[in-house]
C-alpha cells in the first residue's frame, strides 16, 4: 500500500466496527460514505477490509494546565464497518478476497484508503473472485470495474429484488434473466402479472405460456390450463367452501368422499393398479366434476326408509348452498382455465404434458415467462401457489441423479405472498412458498422475491433469502424492512436506498463477495415496464382514441 494512501490510525475496536482517527486531514475531503479502507492486519500477509459508514468531526476543549485558558482541538473521525480479509497469498493463489475476519485491528494499526489504481485493482480481485460469475453491472465507486454475483449462490440461497415504481427492478430483472437464457439448460419460470415480460420472448431459450382466460381453449398453444383436480383437498374446499355455514362440517366431509370415490373410478377405469392401492385424496388424478355434483344434489335430496314411510336422509338440504357454489365457480367464464370440460384435460397423461411444458431439461425453451394478466386478483394466490406446488412436488419426487435445478421468479410478490393473510385461498398459496423457501434448496427449487412493496410481502419467506439487490425505496415501511435484512455488520449502509439513481442497487447477501452500490447493465431488451410521459403525451395530437375497441375486449375478456 503507497504510503500517500495513508489516512490514520484505528482508535477503538467494537466487534464488527471500528473508529478511525484521520490524520492526514488534506485526504478528508476525499473521502466518502461506503468507501473502501484497509486496514493493517495483526497477521502477516493480511489486511482488514471495511466499508466507511460515518464521517465525524468533533472540537474537544481541553485544558493544558489549570491556569490556561482551554484550547479548542478539532478531531476527525470516520467509522468503518469490517467487511472481510485480503489474503496476499494462500497456496498458489494470490490477493484473495474473504468474507470472514481472522483477526480485528488493534488499536494504533494504520488505515489505507483505497483510491486510483489501488481502488481498481481491489475491485478486480473482487469482480474475478466469482467462481461462476453472473455479471450484473459496474460498481459505482469504480466504473471501470465489472461487477460479479456468484451464479451459483444467488439462486441456491434465494433472492429479493425490491424497488420503488421507476427505480429499475424491472430492468434489473430483465438483466438477471437476459445473463441465464445464455445458458444451455437454463430452467425457470417468470410470474409474470401484467405481461411486462411479453418481450424477453425473443431472447434464446426463452418462452412465452398464457393462462387460459375466458375464451382460450385447449388446443391453442402454449396456452396452460390447471384444471380443478389439480387441486389439493385444503385448496378446492378453500375455493368452494364457506366456514361459516353452519353445514360446513357435513360438506367438507361429503365433497372428500364423492373426491375420493371418483378418482378410484378414474384408476379403475385406466387399469392403474399400481396407483390404485396407494393413492390419497391429494393425489393428481383426473376426475369428473359432473359426477360430484351429481352425487352432492343426489345426498342433498336423498330420502331414506323409516318406520313407517320414507323419511329425509342424513344430509338432506344441508348440501344446498354448497352445491350452488360450485355451480356458481363452474359456470364462471373467468375460471375457464379450472373448470373447462374439455376432453384431453381428463386424460390421465395430460399431467405429464403440464409438467413438460412447465419445465424444460435443455431442449432450448428453458425461461418460461408465464402471462397470469387474465386470472382473477380474487384467485391469484391459489393459482401461483399451485404452481409452486406441482413444481415443488415433481422435485421432491425425482431422482436425485436426474433432478435439474429450477428457479422462480415472483414478479409482484404481495399480491400474492401477502405479509398480512385473510385466510383461505390466500392461505393455501402462501403455503406452497413458505414450503419452497423453507425446503426448496433440498430439492434444487429457488425463489427470486420482486417486488415494489417489500413490507406487504411475507415476513417468513423474506427472512429465508439470503440475498438482496435493494433498489430505491422512499417508503419508510419498506425501508426499514430492507434495514433489518441486511446483516448487523453493516451499520447504516441501507440509508442510501432513498437517494439511489435509477439502474443502482445496494447489493448484499452470500452471492455478493463486497456489499456493495452497483450501477445495473442495461439488458438488451427492456421489458414492457417503462413509465409513461404524461406531460409529452398530452401534447401531441391524438385521432384514434381506441375506446370502441377496448370496450369490445371487454364485453368479450380479450384483446
Amino acid at each position: 500500500m503507497e504510503s500517500d494512501a495513508w489516512i490514520g490510525k484505528v482508535q477503538s475496536v467494537d466487534t464488527g466496527n471500528i473508529s478511525v482517527r484521520v490524520d492526514k486531514e488534506e485526504l478528508l475531503n476525499s473521502v466518502q460514505i461506503n468507501q473502501i479502507v484497509q486496514i493493517r492486519s495483526t497477521k502477516t500477509g493480511e489486511k482488514i477490509v471495511g466499508l466507511i459508514s460515518k464521517i465525524m468531526r468533533k472540537a474537544i476543549s481541553e485544558k493544558i494546565d489549570e491556569s490556561s485558558e482551554p484550547d479548542l482541538i478539532v478531531e476527525n473521525l470516520m467509522r468503518v464497518n469490517l467487511v472481510g480479509t485480503l489474503i496476499e497469498k494462500s497456496g498458489i493463489y494470490e490477493n484473495i478476497f474473504k468474507r470472514t475476519l481472522n483477526t480485528v485491528p488493534s488499536i494504533d494499526a494504520d488505515c489505507f484508503l483505497l483510491q486510483g489504481e489501488e481502488l481498481s485493482s481491489f475491485m478486480s480481485i473482487i469482480s474475478s473472485g466469482s467462481k461462476n460469475p453472473l455479471k450484473i453491472g459496474k460498481y459505482t465507486i469504480s466504473d471501470e470495474s465489472d461487477a460479479n454475483l456468484d451464479g451459483n449462490k444467488f439462486f441456491q440461497r434465494h433472492a429479493v429484488i425490491v424497488g420503488g415504481t421507476g427505480s429499475g427492478k424491472s430492468w434489473t430483472v430483465a438483466n438477471i434473466l437476459e445473463k441465464a437464457a445464455n445458458l444451455q439448460s437454463i430452467n425457470s419460470l417468470v410470474f409474470d402479472l401484467h405481461g411486462e415480460y411479453k418481450p424477453l420472448e425473443d431472447l434464446p431459450n426463452t418462452t412465452l405460456l398464457k393462462i387460459a382466460g375466458p375464451s382460450d381453449n385447449p388446443n391453442e398453444e402454449n396456452i396452460v390450463f390447471l384444471p380443478y383436480w389439480l387441486l389439493s383437498y385444503d385448496e378446492i374446499e378453500s375455493m368452494l367452501l364457506d366456514r361459516s355455514d353452519s353445514n360446513a362440517p357435513n360438506q367438507s366431509r361429503t365433497l372428500f368422499d364423492l373426491i375420493v370415490e371418483n378418482k378410484k373410478e378414474t384408476l379403475e377405469a385406466d387399469d392403474k393398479q399400481n396407483v390404485l392401492d396407494n393413492f390419497t385424496v391429494e393425489s393428481p388424478i383426473p376426475y369428473d366434476i359432473e359426477s360430484v355434483l351429481t352425487g352432492l344434489e343426489h345426498k342433498d335430496r336423498e330420502m331414506v326408509p323409516g318406520k313407517r314411510d320414507e323419511k329425509q336422509g342424513p344430509l338432506h338440504g344441508k348440501l344446498t348452498r354448497f352445491i350452488q357454489r360450485l355451480k356458481s365457480k363452474k359456470s364462471d367464464k373467468r375460471l375457464n382455465f379450472i373448470f373447462n370440460s374439455g376432453d384431453s384435460l381428463q386424460e390421465y397423461d395430460w399431467l405429464v404434458s403440464l409438467v413438460n411444458s412447465l419445465l424444460d431439461f435443455g431442449n432450448g425453451k428453458g425461461v418460461k415467462i408465464i402471462d397470469f394478466s387474465e386470472v382473477p386478483s380474487d384467485i391469484l394466490p391459489l393459482i401461483t401457489g399451485l404452481i409452486g406446488r406441482l413444481i415443488f412436488s415433481i422435485q421432491q419426487w425425482m431422482d436425485d441423479e436426474l433432478r435439474h435445478p429450477v428457479a422462480l421468479f415472483c414478479d409482484e410478490a404481495h399480491l400474492y405472498i401477502p405479509a398480512n393473510i385473510k385466510g383461505g385461498m390466500e392461505e393455501k398459496g402462501l403455503a406452497s412458498f413458505e414450503r419452497i423457501a423453507k425446503e426448496g434448496r433440498k430439492y434444487g427449487l429457488s425463489l427470486v422475491v420482486i417486488s415494489q412493496r417489500p413490507s406487504d410481502v411475507n415476513k417468513t419467506i423474506l427472512s429465508q433469502c439470503g440475498n438482496f439487490i435493494a433498489m430505491r425505496l422512499t417508503n419508510p415501511d419498506d425501508q426499514n424492512v430492507i434495514k433489518r435484512l441486511f446483516p448487523d455488520n453493516l451499520g447504516d449502509f441501507s440509508e442510501m436506498l432513498p437517494i439511489l439513481d435509477v439502474g443502482e442497487g445496494l447489493i448484499v447477501g452470500d452471492a455478493a463477495l463486497l456489499p456493495s452500490r452497483i450501477r445495473i447493465d442495461e439488458p438488451s431488451i427492456r421489458p414492457n415496464s417503462a413509465t409513461v410521459d404524461f406531460w409529452d403525451e398530452w401534447g401531441k395530437e391524438k385521432k384514434d382514441k381506441g375506446i370502441e375497441q377496448a370496450v369490445e375486449a371487454l364485453r368479450r375478456q380479450q384483446k
